[in-house]
């Protein structure tokens, strides 16, 4: 699957958004994925899965993890593809947090797996988690990538399947608020406080 394939499977979708959005990570934004729209159709989720999973060899892996909300489907995808167990972090009180009774083994092999990422915020407090529960995280999957030219994000190597320049901007910057004609809408799982 090439790039035009994914981005065509998101527009086919309605999941490409145009109008002025707060991202989860309080950035805003005149464009927003909707993963959500493409991963409620179960042959999009398993075939996304098995392109992020055909990146990495299964040997390689003992984990999957997946930070709530948005990486669970296709963290679940991925996992499948590499018929290894998925975890996933979720907020408690606003912090990321391992519950239900899961667990790492020590210096498990921990592939963290995520819908789209911008800042990389949710990724990041993820791998925090793993390592916290003595996992080690060693390598970051996407669907999407908002912004690709934003290096430095995560201390281990990450891969996207489609990478899109979509401009953020901080909420006393935004372009879109200054206008004040459209008003912002926070689609995701996560609002900022």
């Amino acid at each position: 699957m090439n790039e035009q394939q994914m981005l065509a499977i998101y527009e086919d979708a309605g999941a490409l958004l145009t109008g002025h959005f707060i991202l989860s990570s309080g950035r805003h934004s005149p464009r927003y994925l909707q993963s959500a729209l493409v991963l409620m159709h179960p042959a999009h989720a398993e075939a996304l899965g098995r392109e992020l999973a055909a990146s990495v060899s299964a040997d390689d892996v003992d984990v999957v993890v997946a930070p709530a909300l948005g990486g669970l489907i296709i963290g679940h995808e991925v996992a499948r593809a590499l018929n290894k167990p998925l975890v996933f972090t979720e907020r408690k009180e606003g912090k990321m947090s391992l519950r239900r009774g899961f667990s790492f083994e020590k210096d498990a092999r921990v592939l963290v797996v995520e819908d789209v990422i911008t800042t990389g915020g949710s990724v990041c407090e993820c791998i925090a988690v793993v390592r916290e529960h003595g996992g080690v995280p060693f390598q970051v999957l996407a669907v999407v990538d908002r912004a690709p030219d934003m290096t430095g994000r995560f201390d281990v190597p990450h891969r996207t399947l489609l990478q899109l320049n979509v401009p953020s901007f901080a909420a006393d910057e935004c372009p879109l608020c200054r206008e004040g004609i459209l008003p912002a809408v926070k689609p995701g799982s996560r609002h900022p406080a």
